[in-house]
């Protein structure tokens, strides 16, 4: 009995010493790699690249040729690939030194060189190693089969195995099956061959060593950031894999380490891909320009759409290669599309525009217009973007072309907000979920370009890849799911990487929940949600030079007065009318109910905020745009400020990114906030009087000599006074003890300012 024992250690030793006499001196020349494509996809090229950075020999199987080797991504299949393979290592069945690697390539990147592949080939010390999972696929009653691992993961996997070509042909010659029988069943089965495992001298990479298989494995894998590259690190088994392959359902995970594994991005040197492959088009004649077909989106009530619909003339891109499409579903858009359309109608002469009278639903609109560029072979791009997109980078277009991606779209987020349009990961149900690198992204703290699961609002496509690969997909439109969500998934399903690009600032998502259309002019109301758009807007553009250039942007007309830019020709304009829209102007009676004392001492015709429903968006104003200049004109004093908290639970939506529901709201405090209106006929002057304020502003909404005649404001102690208000400039003066003041007759026409008395 002993000497049997002995026997069968001496052979176990001899046996594996000839292993290791067989690995030792593997060089990366004698190392090939074979993979399976038929078409070069976004996987195939980041594959090719990923192959290309550790320069390893790669032998392509398969390319143009029609794959008949099942639905492998739903059932069974991949036969195909074991016949390919079959041919090729016949080339190679002589050459003993040879080393050859199997991986698929659609789902697969390298995070390592040759030289730690074939170390860690050498150690494992067989002659040929399967990756290894943990799901017993495809037949799991296989399982109980399978030798027992104490440690790691049990089960073969067939998208990646290494092994000496000698070995590894005579085994794959026994192939004789149908190119859509299963390739990964084939492989098993000789596994589970005690005499076949021990004839090749086959294991598993129990312990992904070399494979790292995701499916099953996902919550293990973690990235590790290494000095100028990135590594996954298997967190079970404390392994770097020098393969990663999304199996199965693990496509997404794949792509979220591609970003990264193995120099995509690195904290040394961010984006290390972002400058390959890039498109230019710098001495391009207008002529030779891609034609883009753009569809643009209006499927509800968005604030600041002037705005929207100008900008789309200001980009950075010959018109007569634009090709535009406007649904608009919202009756009470029609009323800007045709303003818009009367003054840019030579710009756009082929545009197409749907109106709400058509009827015509989002998801079909959507599918009719992106439908028109597949028709069109002339169609390079198809950009879509949709109405809530502020997209003040007039270059967007020339960027996401020059990018070169299939799909691809600017990074835009809500002002101060983590809500974007794209996703970083999916939940299992295929909702939001917050990858980990989101807020670092949104914040531009990470800098590149992002393979992500889910965009939005605006995006561009090549029209070479809706003609191929997107041909027979329906991008829109599907039962009971939005049109969003029904186009990444189409997407995703076909292999296509949509990548969001935050190299440049391309503009904002604008916030339309508590946009109120039965305002007059609903975007006054918005310096809460789209504080940037409302500044856009409403404030003077030569406001911040206040702070820049103060001698030429502050005068100073009388003492202690002083005279600075502040509302754009539009903010007047609108005030003006939503007061006269709202008409209930005072009588200039002594007696006002609207006051709590119920009198006013020195009356006016006026409307106060409070009647129109402005009064927090005039103090958030005041707040943001009167303090700043208060303190640097009188420096020393601090408006007062008054403090509160302000549930914004409308804020909230299923998709939100930022968790916070509360905002803190500090406003400056100002209890009379009015529009006046003088005119010869009603109320033509102002008696000498102190304002009830520390300090007041006086804001000019018309213009002398065009819309009234007369006018001005007089102070009595320094006998100065100032004859020709600009329209939108303020003034801003003390209220109590010095500036007794009055208001000059109006003599034509009619005059308008807004007044308020600040910290009264």
């Amino acid at each position: 009995m002993f000497s049997c024992l002995l026997l069968g250690l001496l052979a176990l030793f001899f046996f594996q010493s000839s292993v290791s006499a067989d690995h030792q001196g593997l060089s990366p020349e004698n190392l090939l790699v074979i993979t399976a494509a038929t078409e070069e996809t976004d996987g195939f090229n980041r594959f090719m690249r990923t192959a290309r950075e550790f320069n390893y020999t790669v032998r392509v199987l398969g390319l143009g040729e029609q794959w008949k080797g099942g639905d492998v991504a739903r059932t069974v299949g991949g036969g195909q690939k074991v016949r390919w393979l079959k041919a090729e290592l016949l080339k190679h069945s002589d050459n003993k030194d040879l080393v050859v690697l199997f991986v698929d390539s659609y789902d697969v990147i390298f995070a390592s060189g040759p030289e730690e592949l074939l170390s860690k080939f050498s150690r494992l010390a067989h002659r040929v190693v399967f990756s290894a999972e943990g799901f017993c696929w495809p037949d799991q009653r296989l399982a109980s089969k399978y030798p027992e691992v104490h440690s790691g993961k049990r089960f073969l996997n067939s998208g990646g195995f290494i092994g000496f070509s000698t070995d590894l042909s005579l085994m794959i010659q026994q192939w004789k099956y149908k190119d859509n029988d299963d390739d990964q069943l084939f492989y098993t089965k000789i596994y589970l061959d005690k005499k076949q495992r021990a004839k090749f001298n086959m294991t598993l990479d129990h312990r992904s060593r070399i494979f790292q298989n995701l499916n099953g494995a996902v919550e293990e894998v973690v990235l590790k950031f290494e000095r100028s590259t990135v590594r996954a690190r298997n967190v079970a088994f404390d392994s770097l894999p020098v393969i990663v392959h999304g199996n199965g359902p693990t496509k997404l995970q794949l792509n979220y380490l591609g970003n990264y594994v193995p120099s995509a991005w690195t904290f040394e040197s961010g984006c290390g891909i972002c400058d390959e492959d890039l498109l230019f088009f710098n001495e391009a004649p207008e002529e030779k320009m891609p034609l883009v077909y753009i569809g643009v989106f209006i499927e509800h009530a968005t604030p600041f759409m002037e705005e929207f619909l100008d900008r789309l003339t200001t980009l950075n891109y010959p018109a007569a290669r634009l090709r535009l499409f406007v649904h608009n579903n919202v009756v009470y858009h029609e009323q800007h599309i045709q303003r818009f359309w009367e003054r840019h109608r030579a710009r756009f002469p082929n545009a197409r525009l749907v109106g709400p009278e058509e009827n015509l639903q989002e998801n079909k609109a959507r599918a009719m217009f992106v439908d028109a560029c597949k028709k069109d072979p002339e169609c390079d791009y198809y950009f879509s973007i949709d109405s809530d997109v502020a997209l003040t980078n007039p270059d967007t277009l020339r960027i996401l072309i020059e990018e070169n991606k299939s799909v691809i779209a600017p990074m835009l987020s809500k002002h101060g907000k983590l809500w974007s349009n794209f996703w970083g990961a999916l939940s299992p149900e295929g909702f939001y979920s917050r990858s980990e690198d989101y807020i670092e992204i949104v914040q531009a703290k990470r800098i590149g370009l992002w393979n992500v699961p889910y965009i939005t609002q605006a995006y561009l496509m090549k029209g070479s890849v809706l003609r191929s690969k997107l041909s027979q997909v329906s991008l829109y439109v599907d039962e009971g799911m939005d049109a969003d969500m029904v186009f990444c998934r189409s997407i995703r399903d076909q292999g296509v990487f949509m990548f969001v690009s935050n190299r440049d600032e391309f503009g904002r998502l604008v916030a339309s929940t508590n946009f109120n259309t039965s305002r007059l002019h609903p975007d006054m109301w918005q310096i809460f949600d789209n504080p940037l758009d409302w500044k856009e807007k409403y404030i003077s553009e030569n406001y911040s030079k206040i702070f820049e250039d103060e001698n030429n942007f502050v005068e100073q007309p009388c003492p202690d007065v002083y005279w600075f830019p502040a509302f754009s020709e539009k903010m007047c304009d609108h005030l003006v009318e939503t007061m006269e829209h709202n008409g209930q102007w005072s009588g200039g009676a002594h007696k006002d109910e609207r006051l709590a004392g119920g009198y006013e001492n020195v009356p006016t015709v006026d409307i106060h905020m409070n009647q129109i429903e402005f009064e927090k968006e005039w103090l958030k104003f005041l707040k943001e745009y009167i303090a700043p200049v208060t303190e640097k004109l009188y420096p020393g004093y601090f408006p007062k400020v008054q403090l509160g908290h302000q549930r914004v639970a409308q804020f909230r939506h299923q998709r939100e990114a930022q968790s916070s529901s509360t905002v803190l709201c500090v406003q400056a405090q100002a209890i009379m906030n009015f529009v006046v209106r003088y005119r010869p006929d009603e109320q033509p002057s102002l008696r000498p009087h102190h304002d009830s304020s520390t300090f007041t502003i006086n804001v000019a909404l018309n213009s002398k000599g065009i819309d009234y005649e007369g006018g001005g404001c007089r102070f009595l102690r320094y006998d100065c006074q100032v004859e020709s208000p600009r329209k939108g400039w303020s003034f801003m003066h003390p209220g109590r003890l010095t500036h007794y003041h009055e208001g000059l007759p109006t003599t034509r026409g009619t005059r308008y300012i807004m007044v308020s008395f600040v910290d009264p």
